[in-house]
């Protein structure tokens, strides 16, 4: 287990920055997920962390000792990628094997340990198989094996289920915690994926054009996202936003709808802000500010998402099924203080006001 800091790394391609200045320190035995849209500079970020690429100007230390000068084979590091990486022509024990026998360690040793990591990961039975006889989630088993035999610092997974289905990514998520816990190692994990982030991070460290957005726990940054970026991507469905205008008394005004979040904004009475409400949190009520005219229903099972403008402004609402509108309705709809939250215009507004 180790300690991973970034201190103001950053790299350019020619005239292009992808990764600007960013500070990260990982904690020993923390796993902490990587989490944007394409191109924000995630898994640049993670190869400069591998010693794939190399900083454009920054420090990366390993128990506080610089690696930046470091070829990635000297940085005792283990990498799963997307693709798994697997030797075609080796049987699984063989892949599994390999990282032991480029180390040279004596062949009782490897078999031990190859064993032992296929018993972890429930592939004794499939030792003799080739990757091209495995399905998906097996040779996903064999690629985090051949990383954990090394018994390296740290695992650094790039996507690594994003080539499996869905209900097989559920699994194997467990499965990476799990075996992240047993192990009681460090982990960065880079997805597009926020539900893999939510679900599997002890820190979130969201990024967007080349910074950190926000980093903190799951609970943190779907309670009190620092901006309307970040309020956007985390969650599913994802984040309202309304404009308005603040009102004398302080209060929102959505088009003529008033609305009170709740909370003191600290913008003058007539300047332009964001109300943001999560499609949870609204609710159908007759006497609700918010006026929505449904133009499309999702029926999800137990609850229907409804789709509607607020004036001319969409929205989207999360009801229980029983309880649902249907397209064509229109209907009030009001939502606790508590649950509201305000930013300043523009994509990257930051959060002035709300969250729990």
């Amino acid at each position: 287990m180790s300690a991973i800091d970034l201190v103001q790394i950053s790299k350019s391609f020619g005239s292009t920055t992808v990764v600007d200045g960013i500070d990260l320190a990982i904690a020993d035995g923390e796993f902490v997920v990587l989490v944007g849209p394409s191109g924000c500079g995630k898994t640049t970020t993670l190869r400069m962390i591998a010693g794939l690429e190399r900083p454009t100007s920054g420090d990366i230390r390993i128990d506080d000792t610089s690696v930046v000068q470091l070829p990635p084979q000297k940085r005792d590091l283990a990498m799963v990628f997307q693709n798994y990486a697997l030797y075609s022509h080796y049987t699984v024990a063989k892949n599994l094997a390999y990282p032991l026998k480029a180390r040279g360690v004596p062949k009782t040793e490897i078999a031990e340990k190859v064993q032992a990591t296929a018993d972890m990961l429930g592939l004794g039975q499939v030792l003799r198989r080739r990757p091209g006889q495995l399905s998906g989630g097996q040779r996903q088993r064999v690629a985090l094996g051949r990383a954990i035999i090394r018994e390296p610092l740290a695992f650094l997974m790039d996507e690594p289920l994003s080539n499996l289905d869905a209900a097989l990514r559920v699994d194997m998520r467990k499965e990476i915690i799990q075996l992240a816990n047993r192990l009681g190692s460090t982990v960065v994990y880079v997805t597009h994926d926020q539900v893999e982030a939510m679900t599997m991070a002890d820190r979130v460290v969201v990024m967007y054009d080349g910074r950190i957005q926000q980093l903190g726990t799951p609970e943190e940054v779907f309670e009190r996202p620092a901006n309307r970026f970040v309020a956007g991507f985390i969650g599913t469905p994802r984040m309202n936003f309304l404009e308005s205008s603040v009102t004398a008394d302080g209060n929102l005004d959505v088009e003529g709808s008033i609305v009170s979040a709740g909370a003191a904004i600290s913008k003058k009475a007539g300047e332009t802000v964001v109300l943001g409400v999560r499609p949870e949190a609204l609710a159908i009520d007759p006497q609700g500010p918010l006026h929505m005219t449904v133009t499309l229903t999702e029926n999800l099972g137990s609850e229907t998402l409804a789709y509607g403008q607020v004036r001319q402004q969409e929205c989207l609402l999360l009801s229980p099924t029983r309880l649902a509108p249907r397209e064509g309705d229109g209907i009030r709809m009001s939502c606790e203080p508590v649950d509201m939250h305000v930013f300043e215009s523009g994509d990257l507004g930051k959060r002035i006001a709300g969250g729990s």
